[in-house]
């Protein structure tokens, strides 16, 4: 399954690559990518787990950017 989210309080690119290079390492992920500019979460998961996948990326986020939020 593959969807699209908006990004708040995105503040550098560097957390951007952090974040994207973190989530990938993720188990179920196939893919993900974060865009500072569009601030943009795009990742492709495995669709029986998605939603147990998305709690992950929320706080694999968080601990890269603690102000950063995750617009479902």
């Amino acid at each position: 399954m593959k969807k699209v989210y908006d990004l708040q309080d995105l503040d550098c690119a560097n957390c951007a690559a952090k974040m994207e290079a973190a989530i990938n390492k993720l188990d179920g992920v196939n893919s993900a990518t974060v865009s500072f500019m569009t601030q943009k979460l795009t990742i492709d998961a495995d669709d029986s787990r998605f939603d147990k996948i998305m709690k992950q990326v929320v706080k694999t986020i968080s601990k890269v950017e603690p102000d950063c939020e995750v617009i479902m």
